[in-house]
């Protein structure tokens, strides 16, 4: 057997079903009284981390900071999304988000040879210094990665390209990145009762739907130089990985959703601590958070933002809660300000795994659904007045809540018109039938609010919604993962500001099962 060429050779006993087709071979066919599903073969999945400094045309420095999660296609090809964010000189507040296809050759037992291609779409900052153009950004990389165990670092050539704007350049760009497995369930299963012993899909445990605030004083400007009067509004999604019942570490991001900051985000590594109040179901601990932020207008410097504060949760048996937490933020530029937020915890595993890593745990299989999308909106509104098309991709995932049920997040930029730093970020729901034409098609039906801004698009605030009906064809055989969609909808100002927009989206995906 050849050294699979994406994953260390530790790992190679686990990979007995590596796709040869695009990544959607790795079928298992059981008889309904074949007892309870259990996940197929491990999948390679890399979670990579990169600084990238750049210089713009007119000779201004910044840095890109980038993270990934790249999944195994075969044994040289990964595939998954990136997002890179501003982390150097006064330019808090970029975001580019997309797609990286990366392919990998070994050159000895401890180090590989890597090319990379990202193609995606920045927003968030715009102005005479850092134009953005449409929208449209693509960064090729070739990269010579050594690896310790799991672990990968390395040093590699790269260019930064925004077509219509003026950012292009080549740079050394360094890299961080950890191999892990992707365990799922094939999504034929979903609906049936399975079992398995590992965390499934990227390995988080929760998911938290989040609305807070922030509430700076009159003392702190915007970089337009005006004062900070109002309360910004948040709205946002959190991810997490418990280590011990009480102690985890996650993703969250969030956007401004009120208060005159449409086009702010932020995006942040966080860490917390818990301890449970008796048998009431309350936790009490804090939780510390460090990443990127900025747009909007709000002067977070070059980027960086920490948030730290006392916690409160409540959890049902069932995984299922709540949770208030507060405390102050503090940016690399002029903003700061204490915050409030509530967040609504929704189970993504079972919760027994929280307290027994590895158990071999029960429950209904449900689908899961990770789409690329390619969005043409009418006649969207602009600040000055105009209305002009515009084009957005946009990443999707997808999870089965029941037999018609499901929730859904969204998030993208803008890549063609003059919206060039617009970005955006969705939740919400959506029925579903069951496939029929023989499994091959499925129809639906969603409703999504969030946040947007930047690019001068008119959305007063920032709160934005999306309404879609949508037609889907599922793949069968050895295309049983691939997923190819198309709906139409209306797009527009969650406050009606500005009018509607008529939305296609065009979408395709990759689907598994988890408990």
């Amino acid at each position: 057997m050849s050294v699979p060429r994406f994953l260390p050779d530790t790992l190679l006993p686990r990979l007995l079903c590596l796709s040869l087709a695009a990544g959607f071979t790795c079928i298992h066919a059981q008889s309904p009284d074949a007892g309870p599903a259990v996940p197929g073969s491990a999948r390679p999945l890399s979670w990579e981390l990169s600084w990238t400094p750049l210089r713009t045309k007119e000779g201004g420095r910044m840095a890109l900071a980038g993270a990934s999660a790249l999944l195994a296609v075969n044994e040289e090809w990964g595939l998954g999304p990136t997002v890179y964010a501003s982390a150097k000189g006064n330019y808090g507040g970029i975001f580019m988000l997309g797609l990286t296809g990366q392919r990998r050759w070994r050159l000895s037992p401890s180090t590989h040879l890597a090319a990379g291609l990202f193609v995606g779409g920045g927003g968030g900052l715009s102005s005479d210094v850092l134009r953005f153009g449409g929208g449209f950004m693509w960064r090729p990389e070739l990269s010579l990665r050594t690896e310790v165990g799991p672990w990968y670092t390395g040093v590699g050539l790269s260019r930064v390209m925004v077509p219509g704007g003026n950012i292009a350049d080549t740079q050394l760009s360094f890299m961080l990145g950890r191999q892990t497995l992707f365990h799922a369930f094939d999504p034929g299963s979903s609906g049936r009762q399975g079992a398995s012993g590992d965390r499934g899909g990227l390995g988080f445990d929760e998911m938290s739907l989040v609305a807070g605030a922030y509430a700076p004083s009159r003392a702190i400007r915007r970089r337009s130089g005006e004062v900070m009067n109002r309360k910004v509004g948040l709205a946002g999604a959190a991810l997490r990985q418990y280590i011990s019942p009480s102690a985890w570490w996650g993703l969250e991001a969030a956007g401004g959703a009120k208060g005159g900051a449409d086009g702010y985000m932020e995006v942040l590594a966080a860490l917390g601590q818990d301890w449970a109040l008796g048998r009431s179901g309350f936790h009490l601990g804090g939780q510390a958070a460090l990443g990127l932020a900025g747009g909007g207008d709000v002067d977070t410097g070059s980027g960086w933002l920490m948030k730290i504060g006392p916690s409160l949760r409540w959890q049902s048996a069932k995984g299922w809660g709540w949770r208030l937490d507060a405390g102050w933020a503090q940016s690399r530029g002029a903003f700061h300000a204490p915050y409030a937020r509530f967040s609504l915890d929704l189970p993504l595993e079972p919760v027994q795994r929280r307290q027994q890593a590895g158990a071999i745990e029960t429950g209904t299989v449900q689908e899961q659904d990770w789409l690329v999308s390619l969005q043409r909106l009418r006649q969207v509104p602009f600040k000055d007045g105009s209305k002009q098309d515009m084009t957005q991709q946009g990443l999707i995932m997808t999870r089965g809540l029941g037999e018609h049920l499901y929730g859904l997040a969204q998030a993208g930029t803008a890549i063609q018109g003059k919206a060039g730093a617009y970005a955006y970020g969705l939740l919400g729901l959506g029925l579903r039938s069951q496939p029929f034409a023989d499994g091959r098609w499925r129809v639906g039906a969603e409703i999504l609010a969030g946040a947007g801004g930047g690019g001068g698009v008119q959305l007063g605030g920032g709160a934005l919604r999306q309404t879609e009906v949508w037609a889907q064809w599922q793949g069968q055989g050895e295309l049983s993962r691939l997923r190819l969609r198309a709906g139409l909808g209306q797009w527009g100002s969650l406050r009606g500001r500005g009018g509607d927009s008529t939305q296609l989206n065009l979408a395709v995906g990759y689907a598994w099962g988890s408990l």
